[in-house]
């Protein structure tokens, strides 16, 4: 148990404020206010911090700015009105750590209702299931699902089986399922593929709007990412109504090495915990990452890989240099509802509108913003993990990054630089 005296000031007064925010019954949160039980966090294992529980903070609520767009109510992919995520965490025993991870683009049947989509491969080394019928077709049928590598087998079949039971895909004799992967072999029995059918349904069915729990969940729970835990990771910019109104979220399962900058402080350095160090006795420099981009900006398949390509920018930002092992891609979808692809359609020809390419440039910067938070995200929110054969991997140490970031002056930029003005919208 981690007892609430154990907790430093920082991660305190961010508790509280997650205690607030929760949805926890008003028992709860009287409980939680007046501090009268000594432990509060539940422990799975080691480090697993009970799901929903969550009281680390995201690269926000310690003053780190990525940008000058403003992010959404939630700050995630979730913005995209009727994106919904889900997870399904596996922590069994010592040695399997590792887990499913559901991207739903909109509320109903994928299938009777596809996305225009696109698939960027920045560096394709990976067993990413269901990239041919994207980019002939230019677009997804079945929700998106991460996993690790080795179950992506698995994985692809549950969703099959998922998409067959659904109500109206009686009639279905071909689909396409999506599915996305990075190695957690390091901290997990990856080669016993313990991701099962049951635990994809749970992921798929389970999966909600608003707020999106990160860091060591789901098909996140044995990555690892710049040296530090990695993790899922969210984030979410609103274009102002002169560029459009529309919203971009992003989602990633973080997994890939390199040396950690945060807006260019050299924070892996400081540390002294990047690729090829001496003190890194795993092959850190290899690695993946994978990342989801939704809109509702009414896109075609070729804008949504030109969207797509913009969020591989923001890997280098992060201080990645996608290594000769890592498997690095971008799925993109528009959820635009007037542009779903109808599959019980009689029409031969429809109308679709298509934002124009020289409205482009705002969406760019919007992907490659939250691209580059949500990373930041996914490492500030993961725990320490302990798993196979006892290896062990530590979240980043916040204090000393935010000791760090002051030390370069890299906080608090709103409150110094010029941003987007309200009064320009």
């Amino acid at each position: 148990m981690l007892c609430y005296d154990q907790i430093s000031g920082v991660d305190r007064i961010l508790l509280m404020r997650k205690v607030r925010r929760a949805k926890f019954s008003s028992i709860v949160q009287k409980i939680v206010a007046s501090l009268t039980i000594s432990c509060l966090i539940t422990i799975v294992g080691r480090d697993q911090v009970l799901a929903g529980s969550n009281s680390k903070p995201r690269a926000r609520d310690l003053g780190i700015q990525i940008g000058v767009l403003k992010p959404g109510k939630w700050n995630a992919i979730t913005d995209v009105e009727g994106v919904k995520v889900g997870h399904e965490t596996l922590v069994v025993g010592e040695n399997i750590r590792t887990g499913v991870t559901a991207i739903l683009p909109h509320n109903g049947n994928v299938f009777q209702n596809k996305v225009p989509a696109a698939i960027y491969l920045g560096n394709a080394f990976g067993k990413l299931a269901g990239y041919t019928q994207v980019e002939e077709l230019g677009n997804i049928e079945t929700p998106i699902l991460l996993t690790n590598t080795l179950n992506v087998p698995r994985v692809a079949d549950a969703l099959v089986e998922y998409m067959l039971k659904l109500e109206g895909n009686e009639q279905l004799r071909s689909i396409n399922p999506v599915v996305g992967e990075t190695n957690d072999g390091w901290l997990n029995d990856i080669r016993g593929r313990h991701v099962s059918k049951e635990h994809v349904f749970n992921a798929i069915e389970n999966a909600g709007s608003g707020t999106v729990e990160e860091g060591s969940v789901g098909a996140g729970t044995g990555t690892i990412c710049l040296g530090f835990k990695g993790g899922i990771g969210t984030s979410s910019r609103v274009l102002p109504e002169k560029l459009g109104g529309y919203n971009v979220g992003v989602l990633v399962q973080s997994n890939f090495g390199g040396i950690l900058e945060i807006n260019g402080a050299p924070v892996g350095r400081e540390l002294q915990n990047y690729s090829y160090h001496n003190r890194i006795e795993y092959a850190d420099e290899d690695g993946s990452c994978m990342i989801v981009v939704a809109t509702d900006a009414p896109l075609s398949s070729r804008n949504l890989k030109r969207l797509a390509k913009r969020a591989y920018l923001a890997l280098a930002k992060t201080g990645a240099f996608s290594s000769n092992g890592s498997g690095d891609y971008i799925i993109a979808f528009s959820n635009y509802t007037a542009n779903l692809v109808s599959n019980e359609s009689e029409i031969k020809a429809y109308q679709v509108k298509r934002l124009r390419n020289d409205q482009m440039s705002p969406l760019f910067m919007a992907t490659v913003e939250a691209t580059q938070e949500a990373i930041y995200n996914s490492l500030l929110q993961a725990t320490s993990v302990r798993g196979r054969d006892g290896h062990e991997i530590k979240a980043i140490p916040i204090e000393k990054v935010v000791e760090i970031c002051k030390k370069y002056k890299v906080l608090n930029w709103q409150k110094t630089l010029p941003t987007y003005r309200k009064e320009n919208e």
